[in-house]
């Protein structure tokens, strides 16, 4: 660990069990063991405030992955996991749950230190999002069953269908919510008697590591759950074509998704993408203007813009446009840009370097697209990946800040004239995410909630998740749900019984 690291610690102290988590050798989850790389490599883990570097971990190879869909694979097809009575799953998640809960600040802290992102919002959102997941499915372990029929075909039969879990599921994670997202793959895949392989990405896999401890602490079965460290380009594309993962669920940029869908397809594995989004909002005349632009802004700028579903597009009514603008900006003010660990943190540095240039490189885009700077846009001084939140106005729906997902902290905007041009500047968009309404009219806003082409819709809020809802989206953002009991059907196989009866 860098000296530099060891002081941005020390400044705002972190617990004894994250200093001691830090400080000891990394390695991956394998069938129960604690293993290294099979040829030894490693990778540097750069903290994003201070840019130095934090820790290493095990950049596995093939090899590697071999072992770990073995392990995935003897548990499911003998091992204790099978056998095990679905109030016994139950019984155990819920207790990797208690253990996650017991240990919540410091998974916070590692979150906040992997990914820069404030460690209050952490807690709050990510590691409390993980208990919820792990709680609301581990109910479901003992509630999934098939159903009995009445054939009308001649003769007299039993027939009925039972529900069985897919098998071995691949699970490839991003880097901007790393818990919370493996908690939405995991938990129900476990709830539905599957085992697992997962790949966290390579930026941010700290957490993972830590949350395999408690897999092990909790009683799970070795080989359930395997977590392998290393690049997508070698461990996420072995997975998306290995013959041994019976179903595959990345979240991801769309073009890298279309790359592991695709692959994936070759071999008709089990797929779900969770993928990019360019999520419009649209703030309709009767709006309140002042509560709708606060809302806005943390839609746009809630982790540093690192938000798959974020509100980065805002339609305006022409009306209330310039004060909205005005609110939005004296709102967006008080966001303290400051390193993670500050408990003042709203808007943390981006993820990396390369995530920073990204941003940059965006806003420079609009700038010569001849899209008007409001607010913002450049990088904040002093150390950190950090980019300041920014604002365009009067932008074209063919601006390529306006059609591409920027992954930062930047918010396009535009007036319009009527709800249906707002509705059809909403749905301009190879994205279907997620979309926004804010308006005081019920009847407006359920007339428009059909119009708008979004996997989910919010109404006068942004990105409230619960596991009880699903998450997906349409078009480029992806093919099938995370979350709620519609996540269930893409983890389980149906098979039908039928019995001729004498």
């Amino acid at each position: 660990m860098d000296s530099k690291v060891k002081h941005y610690l020390q400044h705002f102290g972190i617990s004894e069990a994250t200093q001691r988590f830090l400080t000891k050798p990394q390695k991956m989850f394998i069938g129960g063991a604690w293993v290294e790389a099979s040829d030894g490599a490693s990778a540097e883990v750069v903290e994003p405030y201070t840019e130095g570097v934090l820790t290493r971990i095990p950049m596995a190879t093939r090899a590697d992955l071999e072992r770990a869909v073995q392990a995935a694979r003897a548990q499911f097809d003998g091992g204790a996991w099978r056998r095990l009575k679905p109030l016994e799953r139950e019984r155990l998640l819920h207790r990797l749950a208690d253990l996650i809960e017991l240990n919540a600040a410091e998974l916070a802290e590692l979150e906040s230190i992997d990914t820069g992102k404030s460690v209050v919002q952490a807690r709050e959102v990510d590691i409390q999002g993980t208990i919820d997941t792990f709680r609301y499915f581990a109910g479901w372990a003992s509630k999934i069953h098939g159903r009995t029929a009445e054939p009308s075909l001649p003769g007299n039969y039993l027939a009925y269908t039972r529900k069985e879990p897919v098998g071995v599921v691949g699970v490839i994670v991003p880097w901007n919510f790393p818990l919370q997202t493996l908690s939405w793959k995991l938990g129900a895949a476990l709830a539905c008697g599957c085992t697992l392989v997962v790949k966290p990405a390579e930026l941010t896999s700290l957490s993972a590591l830590r949350f395999a401890e408690l897999v092990q602490e909790a009683g799970i079965p070795d080989g359930v759950v395997n977590i392998v460290t290393g690049r997508g380009s070698v461990v996420g594309e072995a997975m998306s074509t290995h013959p041994g993962i019976d179903k595959l669920s990345f979240t991801g940029s769309t073009p890298v998704g279309c790359t592991v869908g695709k692959a994936a397809m070759d071999q008709m594995k089990r797929l779900t993408l969770e993928l990019g989004g360019k999520s419009p909002v649209l703030v309709l005349a009767d709006a309140d203007v002042a509560a709708a632009a606060r809302a806005v802004a943390n839609g746009a700028f809630f982790n540093s813009g690192q938000v798959c579903d974020a509100g980065t597009r805002a339609y305006v009514h022409r009306s209330i446009y310039d004060q909205f603008l005005r609110e939005l900006v004296d709102y967006t003010r008080t966001l303290k840009l400051a390193p993670g660990l500050d408990p003042d943190c709203f808007i943390g540095p981006l993820v990396s370097r390369q995530q920073q240039e990204r941003v940059l490189d965006y806003i420079e885009i609009g700038r010569r697209e001849g899209a008007e700077l409001y607010y913002g846009g450049q990088p904040a001084e002093g150390p950190g990946y950090f980019v300041e939140p920014t604002v365009f106005v009067n932008c074209r729906n063919d601006m390529r800040i306006v059609r591409e997902e920027i992954f930062g902290p930047v918010l396009v905007t535009a007036p319009f004239d009527d709800e249906e041009q707002a509705v059809a500047l909403a749905n301009d968009s190879p994205f279907g995410l997620a979309a926004a309404l804010y308006s005081n009219d019920l009847g407006r806003v359920h007339r428009l909630i059909p119009l708008l082409q979004a996997g989910t819709v919010y109404v006068n809020a942004h990105s409230t998740i619960d596991p009880s809802m699903p998450f997906g989206g349409y078009k480029q953002s992806g093919y099938g749900k995370d979350l709620g009991a519609e996540q269930l059907d893409y983890l389980l196989e149906t098979k039908a019984v039928w019995i001729t009866l004498p």
